[in-house]
């Protein structure tokens, strides 16, 4: 896999998994859309760790900037 994420967006998608994980243990959302949102949020963090999104590669989308 090659890293196709910058750093910009690392911290977005982190940011938003967060924001998510509060909300949830906040009680503010639950149902089906609290365990819809936890997984986005956990997908959010992975792709954030390995640098690499699937759907940019189908997309053609690369925001790092370095090249490996």
């Amino acid at each position: 896999m090659k890293a196709n994420m910058g750093g910009i967006d690392k911290i977005i998608r982190i940011i938003i998994a967060v924001v998510i994980g509060y909300l949830y243990y906040s009680g503010s959302i639950t149902g089906t859309l609290s365990v819809v949102l936890l997984a986005i949020a956990a997908v959010f963090l992975l792709t954030s760790i390995i640098s690499f999104c699937p759907l940019y590669t189908l997309f053609g989308i690369n925001t790092c900037k370095r090249k490996i």
